[in-house]
């Protein structure tokens, strides 16, 4: 039984799914969290739809308004959020350079989890060389901060979404590997495991069939945080320069040019550095609350 199995090991996947529901609303931080979130995703996949005006679109004489400002084009909307130093709508940037930080967040900790999953796993199953190359080479990148190593790549190789997202991924995958060998280091003793090799099941059936099951909890709240890290991340990369360039938007880059009018403007930073703080908050919410309701010893507490 791995860690996500429901309780009983007998009930459907709709029992399951309704238990973990029962137990969302039972905590009303990470329900809140949880609504937070599902709100900037809708947004972030629709927002061609969602946003009321085109994102890149300047209106000089409407420089530097402030939020609830009349649109000064025929047929247009209120600025709900005021415009920024070229007059294009801050509500309609906030949501696409939302998409863009998000996406950064999501992918590359996918791709860091990917590659930090597999060498963990590797490392942790066969030890010997392949273990001491994975956790030489994680060592040495512990050494350097990450953002100085991100800096180096992205100096070298330029900005864009790509770039950030494949350099985040580089420096962030030993966070992945260093968890999921230490748990494969101590699974792989477990009695179960001796009894399926003692039954000639594959190395492969046992890493993918046994081993990592029972690794999901802690993967999947580790990963909840690092998306929390890499949004971080692109804002911090972003507002020195070397992140997401323009025209496209990002919270991180909303932020860099809005600083330059903090005093007679200050929404536009105020504004996108708010939605970066509940963004990463929702997301530490929520993964407590998984991690609560994942662990073998503290889910019976939510789930019964």
């Amino acid at each position: 039984m791995t860690a996500l199995d429901p309780a009983a090991g007998h009930e459907t996947y709709g029992r399951v799914f309704m238990r973990y529901f029962r137990a969302l609303l039972r905590d009303p931080p990470a329900l809140i969290a949880m609504a937070v979130l599902a709100i900037l995703l809708l947004c972030a996949l629709f927002a061609d739809v969602v946003a009321p005006y085109d994102p890149v679109k300047q209106q000089l004489v409407m420089r530097n308004r402030p939020p609830l400002t009349p649109s000064m084009t025929e047929g247009g909307f209120v600025h709900l959020l005021g415009t920024d130093e070229l007059g294009r709508d801050l509500l309609s940037r906030l949501i696409h350079g939302g998409r863009v930080s998000i996406a950064v967040g999501l992918v590359g900790a996918s791709v860091a989890a990917l590659i930090g999953v597999t060498l963990g796993l590797l490392a942790g199953y066969y030890r010997g060389r392949v273990d001491d190359i994975v956790m030489r080479t994680v060592d040495a990148m512990a050494a350097l901060p990450t953002l100085l190593i991100a800096l180096f790549f992205l100096f070298v190789i330029g900005g864009g979404f790509w770039n950030l997202v494949i350099v985040l991924a580089v420096v962030r995958w030993r966070i992945f590997a260093r968890l999921t060998r230490g748990m494969a280091l101590s699974l792989r003793e477990q009695a179960f495991i001796q009894a399926t090799r003692a039954i000639g099941a594959s190395d492969r059936r046992i890493i993918f069939r046994h081993l990592l099951p029972n690794m999901l909890s802690p993967i999947l709240v580790l990963f909840t945080l690092e998306v929390a890290v890499l949004i971080l991340a692109e804002a911090a990369l972003s507002f020195l320069g070397f992140g997401i360039q323009p025209p496209d938007s990002s919270w991180g880059l909303m932020i860099a040019r809005g600083r330059e009018y903090l005093r007679s403007a200050w929404w536009l930073v105020t504004i996108p550095g708010l939605a970066i703080f509940c963004t990463t908050l929702s997301l530490n919410l929520v993964a407590a609350w998984v991690r609560a309701v994942t662990d073998p010893v503290q889910r019976w507490r939510w789930l019964t």
